[in-house]
């Protein structure tokens, strides 16, 4: 029986549609590969096994299409994968007959046969009679022009348009004008949601307003948001309008459907989708949902780096949210700002920083600040904590002209005045005094090298005293575990 099972095992292994590649074998490979995607991984990366599954049904799909998939085992070919600049796993690579390109898709399998069956394509394709209909469904979002063999001005711009963006659709063009139907639009979007077309509202037409059309009409008008899509929507330039509710709830559908009207309404004003309540927690509470309590209801503008939660005490339906967005765009509702409250004493050698003092101490003129931004769960901050007491003790004497300050991030809204967003815990930045610029510590996180800048960007010149006692750091040194706990932390 376990040779049966281990026979079955090796069958699957060999039944894969992904080329593995080595020093041998990669440079011969791409170099005769007219297209191919490259996955440089590490076996022991947790984000390349949850890409494995994908990635495989990926290359099935993709073969007939002559499009192949690869993938390098980054632990046993480390000079080639240094050679093409591999420095985190798992990086994907796109080669056409051996030049190279950074993949830009999604990393789950209809992402991925999407991008490469784009990639496959020429930037605009020819259209005709026979494959219109055909054409118009290749992908979610497809878009033709209509133009006059005459119109050399319009195909031009159109063509500019498509090489710019065909990463993110599929264009086609046709002479025949009478394939866009009774409109007799010049172009037309073609997508696979909501309406099935949308015309463009103008018989002439520039690059700036062909880009903001796209935009307004190639998102569902309701959509589920993840990370895999959450750039699309940021890069809209809309404030996003977020309904938490659990995916398992059996009213969800329902919700959904009863809010589409309100999203058809401010369509071109604000986004609105539904997101996964139960697995992005986190990022409810980071628009200031304190409550576990769904469905909920906030807007965010990423641009401006405000939020708006809806009271959770209003139930979360058509009327409610709709009389809450109207009022958003109007601007009759007021940013919500997350602060802790100021500490009535600072006894700890570092300060406590919080959200609505900020302005007044950690933009203080007269002070240089090293600040830390840190989340209490976070492993590695932690372990930073000891260093950064010691830090602080080090420049007690100037307290008056430096600063050594932690802000809690995630029970504070980060001010844009900090330096801008963060991408993960502990961020550690340091204003010189009479500067209001933040410059991002990047060094070793050790007591020394900390002094050492510190010292190097005070522009007050400041010391440390110089005595440096040793000590054992808090926490574990199991980083893998730490990783594990960061990772519990969804965002978007």
């Amino acid at each position: 029986m376990r040779g049966l099972v281990f026979a079955a095992l090796a069958a699957v292994a060999a039944a894969s549609d992904v080329l593995e590649l080595g020093k041998d074998t990669f440079r011969s490979t791409v170099d005769s590969s007219d297209l191919l995607l490259a996955e440089f991984f590490a076996p022991w990366c947790g984000h390349c096994k949850a890409l494995a599954p994908h990635y495989e049904e990926a290359a099935t799909a993709l073969k007939e299409s002559n499009i192949k998939l690869a993938k390098i085992d980054c632990t046993q070919e480390a000079d080639l994968c240094a050679e093409l600049g591999v420095n985190g796993y798992p990086t994907l690579k796109v080669f056409r007959n051996g030049k190279e390109a950074d993949y830009a898709g999604t990393r789950e399998a209809p992402g991925i046969i999407s991008y490469m069956k784009k990639q496959a394509l020429p930037a605009v394709s020819d259209v005709t009679s026979s494959n219109h209909d055909e054409f118009s469904k290749t992908d979610k979002v497809v878009i033709i022009a209509y133009l006059d063999s005459t119109d050399t001005e319009h195909k031009e711009t159109f063509t500019k348009f498509a090489n710019t963006h065909r990463d993110s659709y599929v264009f086609g063009l046709t002479h025949d004008s009478s394939l866009a139907g009774a409109s007799g639009a010049k172009i037309v979007l073609h997508k696979s949601f909501d309406e099935g077309r949308n015309d463009f509202p103008s018989s002439s037409f520039t690059e700036d307003s062909l880009l903001e059309f796209v935009k307004t009409y190639d998102t569902p008008l309701l959509d589920e948001i993840s990370p895999d899509n959450f750039a699309k929507y940021a890069e809209s330039g809309l404030p996003l309008a977020y309904v938490f509710v659990e995916r398992t709830d059996e009213s969800r559908e329902a919700l959904v459907k009863s809010l589409e009207p309100l999203a058809r309404e401010v369509k071109g004003k604000v986004n609105l989708v539904w997101i996964d309540a139960l697995k992005f927690g986190d990022h409810a509470k980071s628009l200031n949902l304190e409550d576990a309590k769904w469905p909920a209801f906030a807007i965010q503008d990423v641009q401006e780096a405000t939020k708006f939660p809806l009271d959770q005490s209003l139930t979360v339906d058509p009327e409610n949210v709709g009389a809450f967005v109207r009022k958003y765009l109007k601007g009759e509702i007021e940013p919500s700002i997350k602060s802790e409250a100021v500490p009535a004493t600072q006894d700890e050698s570092v300060y406590v920083l919080v959200t609505s003092e900020f302005e007044k101490v950690a933009l203080d003129d007269s002070k240089d600040v090293f600040l830390e931004i840190y989340a209490p769960w976070c492993g590695h901050c932690k372990r930073l904590k000891p260093i950064w007491e010691q830090l602080a003790d080090q420049f007690s004497e100037h307290k008056d002209k430096f600063l050594v300050a932690k802000l809690d991030g995630t029970a504070n809204d980060i001010p844009p005045t900090a330096g801008g967003k963060i991408a993960g815990f502990p961020t550690i930045r340091f204003k010189p005094a009479g500067s209001k610029e933040w410059i991002e510590y990047e060094g070793d996180r050790s007591i020394e090298d900390l002094i050492s800048f510190a010292e190097s960007k005070s522009a007050n010149q400041v010391k440390s005293k110089g005595d440096l006692p040793t000590f054992e750091a808090e926490g574990s040194g199991d980083e893998a575990s730490d990783d594990e706990e960061e990772a519990a932390h969804d965002e978007l």
